[in-house]
């Protein structure tokens, strides 16, 4: 029996995050350029896109640029917005067919134009769609989107709008770019690291983490069930006892 065929679709989590780690590796592993592992990658995450259309997940939340990514070299960080650039384009027909909706959270003022424009562009064709709704986490950070939220009710405060006391958690999330979206139930990390990097800080209080060795061009859809699957062996008591969930 397959992974697949083990998932409970009773219990599935709504929001699923995903660290797409390993690019890198893959390519160096097969003796090719770093360009080839982002290409691959995008592979996967069309794979996982659909699959989760399939069973059903609703929220799809990917790492696909981080803040910390701009250091990495000039030619890389060209190529990557190139690609972003063109898959966008290609796969907003996808995204249409599979009825899922395109977002995008963190800095996007600090994406090349041409980015924010075609992004721009797909999330408007995507907007009615309502199977899934897919999260491009760009030019993100997650020590930069709770300092942003921080400030914005900073000056909510220095304007008069609300008062010291009307902060609260409620009142946190709502400036937050992740807003209009339920927390993540399981993060995946692939690629065999074991840390969040700055994704999704505050979200993540009580995300099941899920690593594996993987690297994410290999990470495809029985890579996804095999994750969710050991998602469902979990208890999930935040912070009460067993006896409590009964």
């Amino acid at each position: 029996m397959g992974f697949k065929e083990q998932i409970d679709l009773t219990r599935l989590p709504q929001h699923i995050a995903i660290i797409m780690d390993g690019n890198g590796r893959w390519a160096k592993n097969q003796g090719k350029f770093r360009a080839l592992g982002h290409e691959s990658g995008v592979l996967s995450l069309k794979e996982i896109m659909e699959s989760c259309v399939e069973i059903g997940i609703k929220y799809l939340t990917v790492y696909a640029f981080s803040t910390e990514n701009w250091s990495r070299p000039t030619e890389e960080v060209n190529f990557l917005m190139e690609l972003l650039i063109s898959t966008i384009n290609q796969e907003t027909a996808t995204l249409t067919k599979n009825n899922i909706k395109l977002n995008a959270i963190g800095n996007i003022a600090s994406l090349p134009q041409k980015c924010i424009d075609d992004l721009d562009s797909a999330m408007q064709k995507t907007s009615a769609n309502t199977s899934c709704t897919l999260t491009l986490a760009l030019s993100y950070s997650a020590k930069w989107e709770i300092a942003e939220a921080a400030r914005k009710l900073a000056q909510q405060v220095k304007d008069g709008k609300i008062t010291v006391e009307d902060i609260n958690e409620e009142a946190f999330s709502s400036q937050l770019t992740t807003l209009d979206m339920p927390d993540p139930e399981l993060m995946i990390r692939t690629s065999g690291e074991h840390r969040v990097s700055n994704f999704l800080l505050w979200q993540m209080a009580y995300t099941e983490l899920y690593f594996t060795e993987t690297l994410w061009p290999d990470f495809r859809s029985e890579s996804l069930y095999e994750a969710i699957v050991d998602y469902q062996k979990r208890e999930r008591r935040f912070g009460k006892i067993s006896e409590q969930l009964i």
